[in-house]
């Protein structure tokens, strides 16, 4: 077994291993994608919940340069402890990037890192009125560098949602890590927050549009990053959400563009 499938194992048996017996209740679906922030409700215990990133293609043009990484199948699992607890893991199981300078492309192909997180509700697990959650998480380095960060990660997020009426919720995620340093060695201040609306435009359809603000203290290469983003669910039933979205740099230490696509179901 590879050191990747060997981390990827650990984390998959420390996860399921925290889950008590316990019934579902009834919740309405509440994917994590396709956003950016993070929604505050927390998956029904006994439930599990798995999205995957179909694709996500980052692309960024500079003086003389263009880089562009693309992801398949990045894939989060989400499984209810209690009625106010999940745990957490994701994966990336291929990323290639790719720079382009002078006419020459450099390319690096290979496994992602993992994360393993718990989100603990402080109010309204299932999101309705007022909904709030904590979420720390650590990062693996189970891919090797190039992609992977080669060290290890953590953090904290902190999401907060507000029903304004049926069918307009007003979201928040701020978010203060210890990232890893871009030499692969130490780690550095990042934090940030996003803040969005989502709008159910029929009963099976909703639209999300946000905004996000990051700090990033790299001791290399620091930067401000704020981008736009506008994305779409599709309710295909009570347990099955297909997704398609994108998001626009807004200053020039953010990527030019992003399109993602991906797929959430609820078991």
């Amino acid at each position: 077994m590879t050191k990747a499938g060997r981390w990827l194992r650990l984390a998959v048996i420390a996860t399921a291993g925290l889950a008590t017996p316990c019934l579902a209740q009834d919740r309405d679906y509440c994917p994590e994608r396709p956003g950016l922030g993070t929604p505050a409700c927390t998956i029904a215990p006994g439930r599990v919940s798995v999205e995957t990133g179909l694709a996500d293609w980052t692309r960024d043009d500079g003086d003389g340069t263009r880089s562009d990484t693309l992801m398949f199948g990045t894939t989060g699992v989400r499984l209810g402890l209690t009625d106010r607890v999940e745990a957490q893991v994701t994966w990336s199981p291929f990323v290639r990037q790719r720079d382009r300078k002078a006419g020459k492309v450099d390319a690096t192909a290979g496994v992602g890192d993992a994360r393993l997180g718990l989100k603990a509700s402080l109010r309204a697990p299932d999101g309705e009125g007022l909904s709030i959650a904590v979420l720390p998480y650590v990062g693996l380095p189970i891919g090797r560098r190039p992609p992977g960060n080669g060290t290890w990660s953590t953090g904290v997020l902190v999401p907060v949602t507000y029903d304004l009426s049926e069918a307009v919720n007003l979201q928040f995620t701020s978010e203060v890590d210890a990232a890893a340093n871009s030499g692969g060695r130490g780690r550095h201040l990042a934090y940030g927050g996003v803040a969005g609306i989502d709008i159910d435009l029929t009963r099976s359809v909703d639209v999300e549009l946000e905004l996000a603000v990051a700090r990033d203290d790299d001791p290399v290469e620091p930067a401000t990053m704020t981008q736009a983003a506008l994305s779409f669910g599709w309710k295909a039933g009570p347990d099955l959400q297909f997704d398609i979205g994108g998001a626009t740099g807004l200053n020039d230490d953010t990527p030019d563009a992003r399109i993602y696509a991906g797929i959430a179901r609820r078991f």
